[in-house]
């Protein structure tokens, strides 16, 4: 089911692998902006690192030149790690975008993009707070 007339929404996330905690940005269009939001995003979650190393695919939105000087912008504080093509399951937020699509996005029967984009945000806090539970019984 389409919710309205052919309207889309993209996210662009980041997986912790330590904590598999998902930080994601939303936007109307995929482009080198929704990147360097998520980028941005990354140095906010993380403030305190020295060096935030991201592993990603070669969409040409990741290494264009608006991103390039953003990364500068950030002062060289992430780093970017580029998989070789056609390697999507060597990245492991395709996994969590499966998921997310197996669970929300392809069986819904919302009638607006509006509630589909509140079930998208739902699905995923429950994800990273099920994520973060299972981080501090690791702790304690």
């Amino acid at each position: 089911m389409t919710p309205g007339q052919n309207v889309k929404r993209y996210l662009a996330g980041a997986l912790d692998v330590r904590t598999g905690l998902l930080a994601w940005v939303e936007g109307e269009r995929k482009t080198s902006a929704l990147f360097i939001a998520l980028l941005q995003r990354l140095r906010a979650n993380y403030p305190k690192a020295s060096l935030i190393h991201v592993v990603l695919d070669n969409y040409r939105i990741h290494d264009s030149k608006i991103t390039q000087a953003a990364l500068a912008g950030l002062g060289g504080c992430i780093r970017l790690h580029f998989l070789p093509p056609y390697c999507p399951q060597h990245n492991k937020i395709e996994r969590v975008w499966e998921e997310l699509h197996a669970n929300v996005t392809r069986s819904h029967t919302c009638p607006n993009i509006k509630r589909l984009m509140v079930e998208v945000r739902e699905y995923l806090w429950r994800r990273n707070r099920i994520r973060a539970g299972v981080e501090r019984r690791r702790a304690g």
